[in-house]
């Protein structure tokens, strides 16, 4: 994830970064200019089509059907801005859930039973982290076996469990505390099932596919629309509004799956170095 100052708007207009939409789309934006100017070259200078040609008559239909257009980006980059605010908040319910189970246990289990949960806990969320990118880090088997042909957030999520059973029935905990403790635990499931909903429901196929479509067919026929305008000044215009229209289709594609490593992701590394190091503080304090 980029961290950035959003008050200086000013030198954020000449910065570029990999995250900059203008280096994946600069070689398209240069054909389209190129088609545009054939375009133009063939009407004006070949053809010599008269401007009061039936040409002029379809930058009526742009027009309607550019407001309708919008209203579609809109509602695609919303849609895409959803679901990464929704795993930026199920990720803030991880971290404030290892706090809490982290607290509640301190007071109720021995030091040498504290030192088991301070390496389970972070580690649930660096194997969630490590699911939602299909990659699987081997942790410390000596302390908590993994298998990593099954799913690790439940081999870490059934270990914890597990232990605080064994606890339950030494007496540790009593029935009133593991109840407790058992809701936190919980909801580590909910979050990885919540993870999960975003990382394999992609936005609809037909309707990304209805949407890069309508962009493409949009800007070829452009150039047909102002060629008796603009002239040979539609090249770098026809550039420009492809450049605005594919950007944000390719940022909503981005963004829609926010667990990856792109540079507009959720921070999840930070997440879990968090994770530990709070969790460390309390069992050591």
């Amino acid at each position: 994830m980029i961290y950035y100052n959003p008050k200086s708007w000013f030198s954020l207009i000449f910065k570029f970064n990999k995250a900059d939409t203008l280096r994946e789309l600069f070689p398209l934006m240069l054909c389209v200019s190129i088609y545009a100017g054939v375009i133009t070259f063939l009407l004006i200078d070949f053809w010599q089509v008269p401007e009061t040609s039936i040409l002029r008559k379809v930058i009526y239909v742009h027009q309607t059907i550019g407001f309708v257009f919008s209203l579609l980006l809109a509602f695609r980059i919303n849609s895409a801005y959803d679901r990464w605010w929704e795993g930026r908040k199920i990720w803030g319910s991880l971290t404030n859930n290892s706090r809490n189970l982290a607290i509640k246990l301190k007071h109720l289990i021995s030091a040498n039973d504290a030192a088991f949960f301070n390496y389970a806990i972070p580690l649930y969320a660096r194997s969630l982290r490590d699911h939602l990118r299909d990659e699987y880090v081997p942790c410390d088997q000596t302390i908590l076996a993994t298998d990593g042909n099954k799913h690790v957030p439940n081999q870490v999520a059934s270990a914890i469990i597990k232990n605080v059973y064994r606890l339950n029935k030494e007496g540790q905990i009593n029935p009133e505390q593991l109840v407790s403790i058992t809701a936190e635990i919980t909801s580590f499931t909910d979050i990885c099932g919540g993870c999960e909903r975003i990382r394999k429901t992609p936005i609809p196929f037909s309707y990304s596919v209805f949407i890069k479509k309508f962009i493409f067919t949009y800007i070829m026929t452009l150039p047909f629309t102002w060629v008796f305008d603009l002239k040979y000044f539609i090249m770098p215009i026809i550039g420009f509004i492809l450049f605005v229209f594919a950007s944000i289709e390719l940022i909503a594609e981005e963004i829609e799956d926010p667990f990856g490593y792109d540079a507009n992701d959720l921070p999840l590394d930070n997440i879990c170095d968090n994770i530990e190091k709070h969790v460390g503080e309390i069992f050591a304090e």
